[in-house]
């Protein structure tokens, strides 16, 4: 008898799949690393598209609510997830009540660290707003004679800097509309300014040490916030990179709103 090496090494035979077929390197016969499904006969396909509308609906429902002026984008995402739940669990039935409680209950987790967040960020703007902080920027920049390239680059590092700190919305409500006056008495165009605002808040989201877009990553993946701001810093740089770009060039952000007749 000749003797079976590969039991003796230890190894062990790979399953065999339907479909992709390669040729294995070592013993020289064919094998299948990759699962494939059986070819779907024609006649089926009709009964399993309809059996796919319910699913198709999703986004359906997230752009005629969001488009159609009906829903905000964070209901229609609300709205979204509870279709998904009930299609999954009572059309489909490939959610079982177990497997739905554990889901509730992880995102319940998810919420709640972002919650407390959020809680802080909002108690940390009330002490912005009673302290006048607000106020106090704008006393000085109008001792400060600036141009619009000087004035643009003020606005850049410090809602970069406050992006840090402050929650988006207190940004946009408290802070930005001390900037407008100015912004349009230097000739700057509204919708540029406008752009220019967003995309500072959203690095924001994104940058440590307070960055709420750190958290909710670091909570759905369950990395420390310190390996996960590690991975994010070559994209902050790429993205403040584009901020620099966008506010120098302001014909990147006005050619397509004049495109649509905006005469900024």
């Amino acid at each position: 008898m000749v003797p079976d090496l590969g039991r003796r090494a230890g190894r062990h035979e790979r399953p065999r799949l339907h479909g992709l077929t390669q040729r294995d390197p070592v013993a020289g016969s064919p094998a299948t690393p990759y699962p494939v499904d059986d070819p779907v006969p024609l006649r089926k396909l009709p009964m399993i598209t309809l059996r796919a509308v319910p699913a198709l609906l999703m986004p359906v429902i997230l752009l005629v609510g969001i488009y159609g002026g009906v829903t905000t984008p964070t209901e229609a995402a609300a709205l979204a997830a509870l279709y998904a739940f009930i299609v999954s669990t009572v059309f489909y039935r490939s959610v079982s009540l177990r497997q739905a409680y554990q889901t509730v209950r992880s995102s319940a987790k998810s919420t709640a660290s972002v919650g407390f967040l959020i809680a802080g960020a909002l108690a940390f703007n009330y002490v912005v707003t009673v302290e006048q902080v607000p106020n106090a920027i704008r006393q000085g920049m109008d001792g400060v004679d600036l141009g619009w390239i000087g004035f643009l680059l003020a606005v850049n590092l410090m809602l970069l800097i406050l992006g840090c700190l402050l929650e988006a919305n207190a940004i946009l409500l408290v802070i930005v509309p001390i900037f407008i006056p100015t912004a349009v008495a230097l000739g700057i165009d509204p919708v540029h300014f406008g752009v220019i605002v967003v995309v500072n808040t959203m690095i924001g989201l994104a940058t440590p040490p307070y960055g709420l877009l750190l958290f909710v990553v670091s909570s759905i993946t369950r990395s420390p916030v310190r390996e996960t701001i590690r991975h994010l810093l070559p994209f902050l740089a790429i993205m403040i990179v584009g901020l620099g770009i966008i506010t120098f060039i302001p014909d990147l952000v006005l050619w397509l709103p004049r495109l649509y007749g905006y005469r900024g």
